[in-house]
């Protein structure tokens, strides 16, 4: 892929607490994460270089800025793991484990719904061409 920095405009992931649900002894995806998961998967495809998503390879750096749909007080490593989720059921990369560089930055309220903005690139190739979605 000759693009090694994606940048994706997506919408604001539920909480960890609100994207699966326990029943019984299982942890199931609710049905608000199933709903996040198709509409990420969606954007990414319109958004993509070229529309085809293949995913990353190597070790990569994923920078994720939050703008809130309100003021309210939220944790955002809650954010986080749905969105990576998500992320990879849309093959943006094969494992959530290839991120060495995990960054979050609070950002003004956008409003509602709420916004995130995510750069992913491949460590070490950030100097090469950029892809603005």
């Amino acid at each position: 892929m000759a693009h090694t920095t994606i940048t994706l405009h997506l919408p604001f992931p539920p909480t960890v607490n609100m994207y699966y649900r326990h029943v019984g002894h299982k942890v199931l995806l609710s049905a608000n994460g199933r709903t996040y998961r198709k509409r990420i998967a969606e954007d990414v495809l319109v958004q993509w270089p070229r529309g085809v998503c293949q995913p990353l390879e190597g070790r990569l750096r994923l920078w994720v800025e939050v703008f809130p749909p309100d003021h309210r007080s939220r944790d955002l490593d809650n954010l986080c793991k749905s969105l990576q989720d998500a992320l990879q059921h849309a093959c943006v990369f094969a494992d959530d484990n290839q991120i060495d560089d995990l960054r979050l930055l609070r950002r003004g309220s956008a409003g509602k719904p709420g916004s995130v903005r995510v750069m992913i690139a491949v460590m070490g190739t950030e100097a090469q061409e950029t892809k603005e979605g």
